[in-house]
C-alpha cells in the first residue's frame, strides 16, 4: 500500500515522493513579469517535493492581471525561468509551471484600459489591486470572438514551448479558480449560443482545444491540468457541477495527461475557499489517470487519501511556504512552521526565502 513517501510515475517522470508543492502566486516578479533572482532560490529550497508546480504564469500581455506575477511569453521571462529550472534540478527536483489566462478577472488598468475578455459579458465579483491603486472592482468583460479563442490557444502553446525550452519539466494548464478556461466551462458565466456555449461538451471545447494543442507541441507526459469544480472564486458557479466536471474528466481520460490536479478542500478545512460541495470521490471514480488532490490536507489525511485510492499524490500550499523541507518534517513528524500571510504578496526575501529548514540531519 502506497503512502506520501513512495515514488510515483507522473507523465514522463518517476518522482521521489507524493508530497507535491502547489502553485502559489507570490508576486516576486518585476513590472515586466520577469521572475526575480530570489525566485530561483525559493524554488530550489523546496526541491525535495516530489513535484513543484510553480505559480500561475501569464501566457500573454493580455492576461497580466496580477501585480508582480510572472509571465512566460518573452525571451527575458524565459531566461529567468531557465535559471529557476536549473536551481531545482541542481537539488534533484522536478518542476512544472502553471500557465494561465485570467480572462474577466483582468482589470483594465493592466491592459492599457482595454476591456477584459471572457466567454460572455458576465461581470465577475470582487476587486484587484492594480498599478493605479488597491481594491479596484472588476468590470464587465466582452465575449471572445472565435478567432480570438484560436489565438489564445496558440498563446498557451507558445507558453508551453517556452517552458520546455527553458528546461522546466512540464506545464499545468490552469482551468480552475474562475479564470478564463473556467469561465467557459461553468454555465454561471458562459452564456454563449455558439459551439463554445450551451451544452457541457460545447462549454469545455475551449479547454479541449488548449489541451490538444499543447499536447501536440510538448507531449502529454509533460502536461497537467488544474480543475476546481466546486469553488466560488469571483462568484463563478455552475448549475450541475457533478455532471459538468464528470464529463470534463471523462474527456480528459482520452489524453494520457501527466495528471489532473483537483483543488477542492476537504470539508471544514479551508475557510478561504468557499465551496458548494465535495466531488472528489465522484471525480476519482471517473478519472482513470493520475489524480492530485489539494485543499486542507495534512500528513494524516494525505496518507489516507492515497491509501484509500482517492488520490495518487497530494498537493500542499501554505505548509510549503513556511517549511521548505516539508517532506523531511512529515517524515520525522516534526513541528511545522506557520506561514506569515502578511508577507504572501510582498517583495524580497522576508516571508519568502527566509524560512529555515530543520537544524538537524535527516535522510
Amino acid at each position: 500500500m502506497s503512502d506520501l513517501f513512495d515514488p510515483i510515475t507522473v507523465g514522463n517522470y518517476t518522482l521521489k515522493n507524493r508530497v507535491f508543492m502547489a502553485p502559489l502566486t507570490r508576486s516576486r516578479a518585476d513590472e515586466n513579469g520577469v521572475p526575480k533572482k530570489i525566485v530561483a532560490e525559493y524554488y530550489g529550497q523546496r526541491a525535495s517535493a516530489g513535484l513543484i508546480i510553480a505559480e500561475a504564469t501569464a501566457i500573454s500581455q493580455q492576461t497580466m492581471g496580477w501585480l508582480n506575477a510572472p509571465g512566460i511569453f518573452t525571451d527575458e521571462q524565459q531566461a529567468s525561468w531557465a535559471n529557476i529550472a536549473d536551481a531545482v534540478h541542481a537539488e534533484d527536483g522536478r518542476i512544472f509551471v502553471q500557465i494561465w489566462h485570467m480572462g474577466g478577472a483582468v482589470h483594465p488598468d493592466f491592459v492599457n484600459g482595454d476591456q477584459p475578455v471572457s466567454s460572455s459579458s458576465v461581470k465577475l465579483t470582487g476587486a484587484m489591486s492594480t498599478p493605479k491603486g488597491p481594491d479596484k472592482d472588476l468590470v464587465e468583460p466582452r465575449p471572445l470572438s472565435k478567432p480570438e479563442i484560436k489565438a489564445i490557444v496558440q498563446d498557451f502553446v507558445g507558453a508551453a514551448r517556452r517552458a520546455v525550452d527553458a528546461g522546466l519539466d512540464g506545464v499545468e494548464i490552469h482551468a480552475a479558480n474562475g479564470f478564463l478556461l473556467d469561465q467557459f466551462i461553468r454555465d454561471g458565466v458562459n452564456q454563449r449560443d455558439d459551439e463554445y456555449g450551451g451544452t457541457i461538451e460545447n462549454r469545455m471545447r475551449f479547454m479541449v482545444e488548449v489541451i490538444e494543442a499543447v499536447v501536440a507541441e510538448i507531449g502529454s507526459g509533460k502536461v497537467g491540468i488544474r480543475l476546481s469544480p466546486t469553488n466560488k472564486f469571483w462568484g463563478i458557479s455552475d448549475t450541475t457541477p457533478s455532471e459538468t466536471f464528470g464529463k470534463v474528466v471523462e474527456k480528459l481520460n482520452e489524453y494520457n495527461l501527466a495528471y489532473v490536479h483537483l483543488l477542492e478542500p476537504l470539508p471544514g478545512t479551508n475557510h478561504f475557499i468557499e465551496t458548494i460541495g465535495f466531488l472528489t470521490p465522484e471525480i476519482r471514480a471517473k478519472y482513470t489517470g493520475t489524480l492530485l488532490v489539494n485543499g486542507g490536507y495534512d500528513k494524516e489525511t494525505g496518507n489516507a487519501a492515497i491509501e484509500n485510492g482517492e488520490a495518487d499524490a497530494v498537493v500542499y500550499g501554505a505548509n510549503f511556504i513556511a517549511n521548505p523541507d516539508l517532506v523531511a518534517r512529515y517524515k520525522l513528524d516534526a513541528e511545522l512552521a506557520a506561514a506569515d500571510q502578511s508577507r504572501f504578496y510582498t517583495e524580497g526575501a522576508e516571508g519568502y526565502s527566509d524560512y529555515p529548514a530543520l537544524a538537524v540531519e535527516y535522510a
